[in-house]
């Protein structure tokens, strides 16, 4: 039999603010992106090969994204677009090899992955960002033909061949404004919470191989006098016109990079990182502290896949260097966990742990994303089951970015809980007010409170949910014969959260 509220409510305190009681107390983080990265081309993450159907998909993402949420992730970096082909339905560009066998193959039954993958994402409390290869047009990897409206097809005078692949010529201004609109295709159909770039800009450098674009500098040198400076200017356009759009169309959707470790090296720049790697500004043409510096990105997250103590790279230094050099904006760092004892030094069970915590010195450090999603869902040395009941043994909230936003939303109302079952105790509320800007909350965050513990909300500990769109929640977790208060609070889609929470008690039976 239902027991109601009615008969067991201790308080009700609808809209009332509360103090932190200890704000100076040792908690966990609560604010901090903890993400992965999930890879599509090559079937490196998912799908396990592209012959599956789409049932078997749905439930490998689904298991996927499971391990995942019970490990402590809050950000997914799903990747859409591995080589000028789509892993969602409303697109310009033929469906990917890589997720049907054969480009241009729709999926069977049909549905549309990327949707799938959102909402799926959203039901886990995670965010969801649309990971984009912006110039890569062909894989070694992809068997058969590209597809007969391929833009390799139907525009192959603006591509150049490189290592045996087709890349886009970034000179080009068709080929910017063409990759442009091929991302706002995605930022004004779904909701994404953000548009994220890996690495790929112009290509890595391989022996014997050369870039064959002179003629296009020649043609549009946008004064500059060396070939050098005028790749890299035309990165930046990319990377503003990108900006740019987003801001126009959907302020509230995030941007950010990805980009090799070390922008450059002090021997090369004094401002550059005592390191003696490769660097993205002269091998990528990539100027990745300028863009930070224009305000042109919302995060970046370098691929920082060094060990610590590494001769030429060391995590420790590039970690530092990038902490001094985000201009106000977010660095998450790109932890290499596919490394994980794959030498002497990744052997060492402790390692990437000691990476964590060195992350977490840093107050200009917002995160840590994997790579990728295989090497966590392996447990590689344990190494997955140290997150799960150590580092991200408590929920967090994905860091808020008041560049963008900084007001928050509107608390809940009229919660009301009834247990259901034994253990079991159901929670709704009312979708608030809109915010002063206009803004409606989108997610909730629920915390669960012991008879006697004192809320502050500045503890992750007692957050047991976070549910995106929805203005309910079910509690499975609770111990019987014990009297909890659960506090709701709303969340916009900046992750701003409301000042003012509901809060309601019942003994739970």
């Amino acid at each position: 039999m239902k027991k109601r509220l009615s008969l067991y409510l201790a308080f009700i305190v609808t809209l009332l603010y509360i103090y932190p009681a200890s704000a100076q107390q040792n908690y966990p983080p609560k604010r901090e992106l903890r993400g992965v990265w999930i890879a599509t081309v090559a079937n490196i993450d998912w799908p396990s090969t592209p012959y599956l159907s789409s049932n078997e998909q749905k439930d490998e993402f689904k298991y996927i994204l499971d391990q995942h949420y019970r490990t402590g992730i809050n950000t997914v970096f799903g990747q859409v677009r591995p080589n000028a082909d789509a892993f969602y339905a409303k697109s310009r560009e033929p469906w990917s090899y890589w997720l049907t066998g054969q480009q241009g193959r729709s999926p069977y039954p049909e549905y549309d992955p990327m949707q799938f993958m959102i909402e799926e994402c959203h039901k886990r409390g995670m965010e969801f960002h649309a990971w984009f290869n912006p110039y890569r047009a062909t894989h070694r990897g992809a068997k058969g033909a590209a597809a007969p409206n391929h833009i390799t097809k139907k525009k192959p005078e603006w591509f150049f061949n490189y290592g045996g692949q087709m890349l886009f010529n970034p000179g080009l201004p068709e080929v910017r404004e063409y990759i442009v609109s091929v991302i706002m295709d995605v930022v004004r159909n779904y909701d994404v919470d953000g548009v994220h770039f890996d690495d790929y800009f112009y290509p890595y450098p391989e022996p014997g191989q050369y870039i064959a674009d002179w003629a296009t500098f020649k043609k549009y040198p946008n004064g500059f006098t060396t070939i050098e400076d005028w790749r890299r200017n035309n990165v930046d356009i990319l990377v503003k016109m990108v900006h740019d759009s987003i801001v126009a169309a959907k302020p509230k959707v995030k941007f950010g990079i990805s980009p090799f470790g070390i922008w450059k090296n002090s021997y090369q720049d004094p401002d550059g990182s005592e390191t003696r790697g490769g660097a993205s500004y002269y091998n990528q043409y990539a100027d990745t502290r300028k863009w930070l510096e224009e305000g042109w990105v919302d995060y970046m997250l370098p691929q920082v896949y060094f060990n610590i103590g590494h001769p030429k790279a060391d995590f420790e230094t590039l970690t530092d260097w990038w902490a001094n050099n985000s201009f106000g904006r977010h660095i998450y760092i790109g932890m290499g966990a596919y490394r994980i004892g794959t030498d002497p030094s990744w052997r060492n069970p402790k390692h990437m742990s000691d990476q964590i915590k060195f992350t977490r010195a840093y107050s200009e450090v917002s995160g840590q994303v994997y790579f990728s999603s295989k090497s966590l869902t392996r447990n590689i040395m344990g190494f997955t089951d140290t997150l799960k009941n150590n580092y991200y043994r408590y929920k967090s909230l994905p860091p808020t970015m008041p560049w963008i936003d900084s007001i928050p939303p509107n608390a809940p109302g009229h919660i009301t809980a009834e247990q259901t079952n034994p253990g079991v105790v159901k929670l709704s509320w009312t979708q608030p007010e809109l915010a002063s800007d206009g803004d409606a909350a989108r997610a909730y965050v629920i915390y669960r409170l012991a008879e006697g513990e004192i809320f502050d909300i500045n503890d992750p500990r007692k957050i047991i949910a976070v549910v995106y769109n929805e203005t309910s929640f079910v509690d499975t977790e609770a111990k019987t014969k014990q009297v909890y208060t659960y506090v709701v609070t709303s969340l916009d889609r900046m992750q701003n959260e409301s000042i003012d929470q509901c809060l309601i008690s019942i003994p739970v039976n």
